[in-house]
């Protein structure tokens, strides 16, 4: 067969084949341990009339078909990409993020999910918490944050909202911190499980449920026991962001890397100008996914290799004592890398004859060919 169809369940299942086979690699254990993903969008115009495409000039221009989407897409601290979905237009990322991490290529889920400044509120915790994710954003000030905290006579069912234990947490009572309302989770705890489980089994959308439980730009009841059960872990979020250092460059760490797989997308997806043209949902999807799976096989093939490079230099070839290439260093290394990469002409799928082994290496000493 010469020619074939690219779908999106295909796509899915072999990006998701390939995750797998990547954390198999040695040396990715350096770069995390898969349970750390961050979720950010990427900007696309849409050319065609569609639904799915929305005005922005400030990412698609002024014009007649100034429209675009957003690829909303989850990267995990193996640099690999775990699966996404499409947005219409620039709508707040914080709406569709739940979703995104519900439809998942990769077996194995993240923990910790980290986005950018502005993809956040005390609802979006709760319902990550709810649903057994660590919700890590970076925020933009933290000085104008509201801290909570819980009182502990309301966990005993022996104080109301309108009064404070006069010895609660000690110098808590005096910092005029505000209080999480621990009646209100409890009175609507049975409902957040069941959302919580329709979110896990993809039975409805936390779009719509967020939509939902702010309407009229206020709080329902499951709405604002959702928001106080988040304040807790948006509390500890916050307060793990001013004193664990390494929990800073934890986040700032895997924002980057979100953003150097989306400058390899940007070299990968040259064809039709690195644009959506197609009008519906899925025919967008199946483009962004077809981009993943390719960004996907750059990584993996990168990630061999280095591996290969790196134990070959921990052998002591090349004139480099065995133990120099620390984990420090090996920490460091990026398969985002693409210079030897050629994204231009025609791709033969061709399986090579390697006998079940790696291409052999190069010699960094040996002149190159343009040299020769």
């Amino acid at each position: 067969m010469e020619k074939g169809y690219f779908h999106g369940e295909g796509i899915a299942a072999a990006s998701g084949r390939l995750v797998d086979e990547q954390a198999s690699i040695d040396i990715t254990a350096d770069w995390g341990g898969g349970l750390v993903a961050s979720v950010d969008g990427m900007r696309f115009a849409v050319p065609v009339r569609s639904l799915y495409a929305h005005l922005s000039p400030l990412y698609f221009g002024v014009g007649k078909r100034s429209r675009g989407a957003t690829w909303l897409n989850v990267v995990s601290d193996k640099v690999m990409g775990l699966g996404g979905l499409v947005v219409p237009g620039t709508l707040r990322d914080s709406l569709y993020i739940l979703d995104a991490i519900h439809r998942l290529d990769a077996t194995e889920q993240p923990e910790v999910v980290v986005t950018d400044t502005g993809c956040y509120s005390d609802l979006v915790y709760g319902l990550f918490a709810m649903c057994g994710y660590q919700f890590a954003p970076r925020h933009a000030d933290i000085s104008d944050t509201q801290l909570w905290w819980i009182d502990t006579a309301m966990l005993e069912g022996g104080l109301t909202t309108g009064t404070r234990a006069t010895n609660g947490w000690g110098d808590f009572n005096s910092l005029g911190l505000r209080r999480v309302l621990i009646p209100a989770i409890v009175q609507h705890w049975d409902d957040m499980a069941r959302v919580a489980g329709s979110l896990s089994t993809n039975q409805v959308r936390a779009y719509d449920l967020i939509k939902m439980m702010t309407a009229d730009g206020r709080l329902t009841g499951l709405g604002n026991a959702f928001a106080h059960y988040g304040r807790i872990f948006k509390s500890l979020h916050l307060l793990q962001v001013l004193h664990v250092e390494d929990y800073r460059r934890m986040i700032g760490a895997q924002l980057n890397v979100g953003e150097s797989r989306h400058t390899l997308a940007r070299r990968v997806f040259f064809g039709n100008l690195g644009r959506l043209v197609r009008g519906y949902e899925r025919g967008m999807e199946d483009q962004v996914g077809a981009l993943g799976l390719g960004i996907n096989a750059i990584v993996w093939w990168n990630s061999l290799y280095i591996d290969a490079d790196v134990k070959r230099l921990e052998a002591g070839e090349l004139g480099i004592k065995g133990g120099e290439v620390t984990p420090e260093i090996r920490a460091r290394l990026s398969p985002l890398l693409f210079e030897h990469i050629n994204f231009h002409g025609f791709y033969p799928f061709n399986r090579p004859e390697l006998s079940g082994g790696l291409r052999e290496l190069r010699d960094p000493n040996a002149g190159s060919d343009e040299e020769e």
